[in-house]
């Protein structure tokens, strides 16, 4: 599995803005700063985040984004998902559906689908709250 610089960048995002929650919004440019991210790429990743509803944005002086939810119920796979879709980018165990004409056929399969079970088990039950507590 390649982990791609959208999915980086966005989940050190959101550990940032769950590191800072309850603190009211906070300004793009102080999270790409306080983790040492292009702001003009972090730009291009927040929509999705929006998008899934994982945080929102408020307008004005004291303006920016937080998550709508607190860090211990927002999971890495969801944040995964929201940012590329698919856990597992291999078409016959898509989390969409999208099964190949040889999925019934291929050998291969049973590895990609026990791969799937363990990273979706893994990520779905690691939360933001969980990349705060780890020790250094």
């Amino acid at each position: 599995m390649k982990v791609s610089t959208r999915e980086q960048y966005g989940l050190r995002a959101m550990a940032e803005l769950a590191a800072r929650y309850g603190d009211g919004a906070v300004a793009l440019g102080e999270v790409a700063q306080a983790q040492g991210l292009p702001l003009p790429y972090l730009e291009q990743i927040v929509p999705a985040l929006r998008a899934a509803g994982l945080i929102k944005s408020r307008r004005g002086a004291r303006g920016g984004y937080e998550l709508t939810r607190p860090p211990a119920t927002i999971t890495v796979g969801e944040v995964l998902r929201a940012l590329s879709g698919d856990i597992l980018p291999v078409r016959c165990v898509s989390e969409r559906g999208g099964h190949c004409a040889r999925s019934s056929l291929c050998t291969a399969r049973t590895v990609w689908e026990a791969v799937q079970r363990r990273l979706v088990e893994t990520l779905d039950t690691m939360t933001l709250a969980d990349l705060l507590t780890r020790e250094d």
